[in-house]
């Protein structure tokens, strides 16, 4: 601890758990629980039709896996987008804004997580390496997104999309449609609640000529193209339960998303966005540990071996 030329007490450099504290702030590693998930529904429905028992070991690579190209993604978000972050008020406590995390910091953090990403593909399967690299690629893409395209939720629904199909080569080594389908769900279930998520920065946007469906269309369109795209995800998850002869407990699943669905579009409506981050945060992720839950228990019961 030191004394400034201008009296201020400096603390000196913050403790390295306190850096890494900030850093997983600023990836959000909470956040985790919208893609897991569905990762490990696509691992185990691979695993029950390659042998029904599971791999834990490959399971751990692949959370490993979805860990690591998530962190590297987020990190990668906020590092490109501080400067706009920094004039938007919701966004200005953010850690690289505030000082928290430094730009070297957070590049350091990222070049890791990718690295761990990339062997833990490695540790896989050939496959997994050799598509690894063009999973990165979307992750980079979509916060550049915002400057040109006003359907920067279409990049982050394709960038989401990848995690199962991942998952699924993960465990065969070989392409699934099935995976697709459920990829696609996933994807289109993500860039819909990014359309409500991104309501809530109309002004800053417009304001920094940041494209996003609601600051072009109004926040009225914003949350109809929302609705359209989670019946468009329903439609997809029936779709991949039908294909991967889904019993009782996953249409119980897709039950409850539904009715998950139905409340999250009942709270948000234009001219009123108070409870947007119950539906963003609550209600989406309670829908992918429900249905996952509900996976598991279906799986189990057709004979899915511990």
């Amino acid at each position: 601890m030191m004394t400034t030329a201008d009296g201020v007490v400096d603390p000196g450099p913050a403790p390295s758990g306190s850096k890494t504290k900030a850093f997983l702030r600023l990836v959000m590693i909470e956040h985790s629980v919208f893609a897991l998930p569905f990762a490990y529904i696509a691992s185990l429905t691979a695993m029950f039709q390659l042998d029904k028992n599971i791999h834990w070991g490959r399971l751990l690579l692949v959370t490993i896996c979805m860990v690591g190209l998530r962190t590297f993604a987020m990190a990668a978000n906020r590092i490109i987008d501080r400067e706009i972050d920094a004039r938007n008020p919701r966004t200005a406590g953010r850690e690289l804004v505030t000082g928290a995390v430094s730009v070297k910091s957070a590049w350091t953090g990222a070049l890791i997580a990718v690295v761990v990403f990339l062997g833990s593909a490695a540790l896989l399967n050939p496959l997994c390496l050799a598509l690894a690299p063009l999973a990165v690629v979307p992750m980079v893409v979509y916060p550049y997104g915002k400057r040109f395209t006003n359907f920067p939720h279409a990049i982050l629904g394709l960038a989401q999309a990848i995690g199962p199909i991942g998952a699924w080569l993960a465990i065969t080594g070989e392409w699934s449609w099935d995976a697709v389908i459920l990829g696609l769900a996933v994807g289109i279930w993500i860039g819909g609640f990014d359309l409500i998520f991104a309501c809530q920065d109309v002004a800053a946007d417009r304001a920094e000529g940041v494209k996003s469906v609601p600051a072009r269309f109004g926040i009225a369109a914003a949350l109809y193209g929302a609705r359209g795209a989670h019946v468009v995800t329903m439609a997809l998850f029936a779709w991949y339960a039908y294909a991967t002869d889904a019993g009782f407990f996953f249409w119980l699943g897709l039950m409850i998303v539904a009715a998950a669905f139905a409340y999250e579009h009942s709270i948000v409506t234009p001219k009123d966005l108070s409870r947007l981050n119950r539906a963003f945060f609550t209600v989406n992720g309670f829908i992918g540990i429900a249905l996952f839950v509900c996976a598991l228990m279906d799986l189990l019961v057709r004979g899915l071996t511990l």
